[in-house]
């Protein structure tokens, strides 16, 4: 089925969410109903944004490395990561009119950087206004997740990043935040509670987005 229109959706959660599982789901199912959607991440999903992604969620934490990124240098990788990410892909399929599925985008800067790390939220606007282009979310879906059931599944990853390290109150942090700008922008916004793996969950999200659009 050819897309009519460019369609952005986007997952959103805290590590252990199983936002990555849902975003794939989605993926699988759009197919099933003859779309042809873009399956693709944050950071990454371009080779340029994979590779900055790398040196920000693996060679930095490296465990033999005393020097760390400072708060603002750790801030413009990501905002560098989604530059190569808009301009060689986001941008491509808004001007094909494709429908892409985003794990994590710019509410994951917000939620992390601004409210977990206390970085000035005008630097990462002042960055947007150049690298978005007026792209926006058409549906974002948050999941959330009790803080103590996502670090019993976090424990079962085989490899793991820095973000799937921090102390439980950064995450509770990073959620209340993610919840604040889910309210505040009613329209968009689909909250799921994620905690005990809602078997149902694909399915409603199908539903969603199937309804949207036709």
């Amino acid at each position: 089925m050819r897309n009519k229109k460019f369609f952005f959706i986007v997952f959103e959660g805290i590590e252990g969410s199983g936002k990555s599982y849902q975003s794939k789901k989605l993926f699988k199912n759009l197919k099933k109903n003859k779309y042809f959607p873009i399956l693709t991440r944050e950071p990454g999903g371009t080779i340029g944004a994979e590779r900055i992604r790398k040196i920000i969620l693996k060679d930095y934490f490296h465990k033999n490395r005393s020097e760390k990124f400072h708060k603002y240098t750790d801030t413009l990788l990501y905002l560098a990561a989604r530059n190569e990410h808009m301009q060689n892909k986001i941008l491509f399929a808004k001007k094909n009119k494709k429908i892409v599925i985003c794990d994590r985008f710019i509410d994951s800067t917000i939620a992390y950087q601004v409210y977990g790390k206390k970085v000035e939220k005008k630097l990462i606007d002042s960055v947007h206004k150049y690298i978005l282009q007026s792209v926006k979310p058409d549906i974002t879906f948050l999941l959330k997740v009790n803080p103590s059931q996502a670090s019993k599944r976090l424990k079962k990853r085989k490899t793991k990043n820095r973000y799937d390290k921090f102390p439980k109150k950064f995450y509770i942090k990073a959620q209340n935040a993610f919840i604040k700008i889910a309210k505040n922008n009613k329209q968009k916004y689909y909250i799921f509670d994620n905690s005990y793996d809602d078997l149902n969950l694909e399915k409603k999200i199908i539903k969603i987005v199937l309804s949207k659009l036709k």
